[in-house]
């Protein structure tokens, strides 16, 4: 059998949520907990998480925030996930890996479609064509009030003198419309994504997500 044709036998997981929800924290504690079950984990991000990716990835987080428009925009999300997929998380899936991403098609739906207007007809149609039906096995949101969350990764971007800012530096109006989209993407595919409080400490959230973890790969993880 080809590679190509090689059955995925690892997990896929995603971590989805709005600006300064605390995912780069939560995926630590993923990965920790996974490998604590005997698990091999490799942990991604997007845009980004492959060479060429990552390449795509300052086009679409640094400068102006009009800098693209949103189909534009749409479509490099896509040929960076798509250079993501075959080059990194296809490989590990085969390989019987475990993947962790920070964001994926959920925040190109939130994003570009709730927050820019997109129409979900295309986006359906862009991830048809360059992943097929091809989604995590589980995707948790965290979920923030926008004001708190953008506090937060202002802070951060502070402390990090990063000047990859573009999505954060978007008004009020639009980091609200991307909370509402994934609300609606939880209420929508309820079997895979999960909204979890993002308000409470830290640890409590971690607690929160190794339950679903725990629960939803209950053979995986705690067989003996």
């Amino acid at each position: 059998m080809t590679k190509k044709n090689q059955k995925l036998t690892g997990r896929f997981i995603s971590l989805e949520g709005g600006e300064g929800a605390g995912k780069s924290t939560q995926i630590e504690s993923m990965k920790k907990y996974i490998e604590s079950k005997g698990k091999k984990v490799v942990l991604t991000r997007e845009p980004g998480g492959s060479i060429g990716s990552e390449e795509l990835r300052e086009l679409l987080v640094s400068g102006e925030q009009n800098r693209w428009d949103p189909i534009s925009e749409t479509l490099i999300m896509y040929a960076a996930r798509r250079e993501h997929w075959i080059k990194k998380i296809q490989p590990a899936l085969e390989d019987g890996l475990w993947v962790i991403s920070d964001r994926f098609s959920d925040s190109t739906i939130v994003y570009q479609r709730y927050g820019k207007g997109v129409s979900r007809t295309l986006i359906r149609n862009l991830h048809s064509l360059t992943l097929g039906e091809k989604y995590p096995d589980l995707t948790l949101i965290l979920d923030i009030p926008a004001e708190i969350g953008l506090k937060r990764s202002l802070n951060r971007d502070k402390e990090t003198s990063t000047d990859n800012t573009r999505f954060e530096n978007m008004d009020l109006s639009f980091h609200k419309r991307i909370r509402d989209g994934f609300k609606k993407i939880a209420a929508k595919h309820p079997n895979r994504v999960h909204s979890l409080n993002a308000e409470k400490p830290i640890e409590e959230v971690t607690k929160d997500i190794i339950n679903l973890l725990s629960k939803t790969f209950n053979t995986e993880l705690n067989s003996v």
